[in-house]
């Protein structure tokens, strides 16, 4: 059984069909690619049938999010940059941090493919023969998840690309939607989430240039709000958030969850 064990008021909770949280509302401090792929326009709609508790969501880069949430404006964080989530819950900031889904990062690029990479696994390789050919790429630069882990792919080949930056390298300071538009625009690489990519619907002749690297690895975590750090948290509605996600049947929905017949996001919450 997936989740922490319920205590008596959540099992009632759930055993009478969510009367108890009727009116109750929480604010999810949320990725932008959760929002884009239409998973939440998927999972919320089940989670309020079932508990009554509504969920707003608040879908911004993991930066963003992760200061909102130390606002105090939220009462759950759901994002894809484990480090610092680590460190939002070590400030104090999250109760507990778990594991919830994960897929994968790409780059997409231009059929043309003018930097040769179309085709490689090696995520490290591309990025350096990109910057060398000086072939433009496009950059989110927002400090989401993505940009994160772009900026330590990029710090593994040991390039700066700030340093090109308004030249071959472009920071549209945007979400990974507008990001891409603007890629695609210009002609450029983008790195983006694999969800994101499949529900994206300007693609034009833009393909997936590299995939397949276990450095594109993208992994989602769930943190409850500590009541500590924000007494306004509602704290049970949120607690029952966070577990229903990493049980069986959250799990399961989130595995059913797919576009064009791909599926988007892989449960893997850790069994408790």
């Amino acid at each position: 059984m997936h989740g922490k064990i319920l205590g008596t008021a959540m099992a009632a909770l759930f055993l009478t069909g969510g009367a108890w949280a009727q009116d109750q509302s929480i604010i999810v401090q949320s990725t932008t690619s959760t929002a884009n792929s239409g998973l939440y326009d998927y999972l919320l709609p089940i989670f309020q049938e079932k508990t009554g508790i509504r969920v707003n969501v608040v879908a911004v880069g993991t930066g963003q999010a992760i200061k909102n949430a130390e606002n105090c404006d939220g009462d759950v964080l759901l994002v894809h940059a484990k480090p610092s989530e680590e460190k939002f819950v070590a400030a104090g900031f999250g109760t507990e941090r778990t594991d919830l889904m994960y897929n994968d990062f790409v780059i997409v690029g231009p059929a043309a493919d003018p930097a040769g990479v179309a085709g490689t696994n090696d995520v490290q390789g591309a990025l350096a023969q990109i910057a060398e050919m000086g072939a433009l790429f496009a950059s989110r630069g927002d400090d989401s998840g993505t940009h994160k882990k772009e900026m330590t792919l990029w710090a593994d080949t040991g390039v700066n690309p700030t340093e090109s930056s308004g030249g071959w390298y472009r920071e549209t300071g945007s979400g990974m939607g507008a990001t891409l538009n603007a890629g695609i625009g210009m002609g450029a690489y983008v790195l983006t989430d694999r969800a994101t990519w499949i529900s994206f619907g300007n693609k034009q002749d833009y393909r997936i240039a590299v995939e397949g690297d276990e450095d594109m690895f993208n992994q989602y975590g769930v943190i409850p709000v500590n009541p500590a750090k924000c007494p306004s948290v509602n704290v049970d509605a949120a607690q029952t958030f966070a577990d229903w996600l990493v049980s069986d049947k959250g799990q399961d929905a989130i595995a059913g969850y797919k576009v064009a017949d791909q599926q988007l996001f892989f449960p893997n919450a850790p069994d408790k």
